[in-house]
């Protein structure tokens, strides 16, 4: 199983900007149709987007829709890798997207106080859904919160949400200063904290400070291979020498760890 750590926005209506995003090799580029595009120029948007996907691309591509005529123009696209559906409240807003896109994987945007309220129900909506994660622009404005910690009870739930409905953890939401790159890694550390992993960035020069944010430390490698080789060598739950106690989802864990540190640095 491989685990992105960067996804890369780029606005649909700018093609050399979504080029440029596929040549900096993030692990997944966002093409942005709704937030990123002005009025006037979506149909544009949705165009280039359409011609951009009509190809097979070198790395995954994914799609922030905007409106019902987006999925009807991209579904089936051979280098549409999933559909992103912002401003996601219940489960039929998914389900919705699913009947008009079969067989695309979805990934919902939760960005409303309903809508982390209804996390859970949208994490299990539909069997097409690969992952949910939170639009924290919007949801900011709707709590009228201000500051960052205000926001990590949101950022617990959906992380919870998201592993109860067996989904992936969910990657952060945008760090919005392109230059504050001590503020991004701190920010990141955060995050992984409490169970993010990856984020999504809005420039090219984030994407390093991510990456190693939540690239496992050399103790948490070790670590890792003590408890798989543990477990490879026994069943069921065990101790390990220092006396903590080792199951099924630690060892699961550990997977993920060594796995995520075998990536190739960008």
């Amino acid at each position: 199983m491989t685990f992105p750590l960067t996804w890369l926005y780029a606005p649909g209506d700018r093609p050399e900007v979504v080029h440029k995003a596929i040549a900096a090799r993030p692990d997944v580029v966002i093409v942005d149709l709704e937030d990123a595009v002005a009025a006037h120029r979506k149909a544009y948007a949705l165009a280039a987007t359409a011609e951009l996907l009509s190809q097979h691309l070198p790395l995954p591509v994914h799609v922030r829709i905007d409106s019902p005529a987006d999925v009807a123009a991209l579904a089936g696209l051979p280098g549409l890798a999933a559909l992103r559906i912002p401003k996601v409240a219940y489960a039929t807003d998914v389900q919705r997207i699913a009947a008009d896109a079969p067989g695309v994987p979805l990934y919902a945007l939760l960005e409303s106080a309903l809508a982390v309220e209804h996390a859970y129900a949208i994490a299990t909506a539909h069997d097409a859904l690969h992952g949910i994660a939170l639009g924290e622009s919007d949801l900011r404005a709707d709590l009228g919160v201000r500051g960052d910690t205000g926001l990590d009870w949101p950022r617990t739930r959906i992380v919870v949400a998201a592993r109860a409905a067996g989904l992936a953890p969910p990657a952060q939401s945008v760090f919005p200063d392109i230059v504050d790159m001590d503020g991004l890694h701190a920010s990141c550390v955060h995050g992984r904290s409490v169970g993010f992993l990856g984020r999504a960035a809005i420039h090219p020069r984030q994407l390093p400070v991510i990456e190693r944010a939540y690239r496992p430390t050399p103790q948490e490698i070790d670590d890792a291979e003590e408890i798989v080789k543990a477990a490879a060598s026994d069943s069921g739950a065990m101790a390990l020498p220092d006396g903590r106690f080792v199951d099924a989802a630690v060892v699961a864990a550990a997977e993920r760890t060594l796995a995520i540190a075998a990536r190739e640095l960008p």
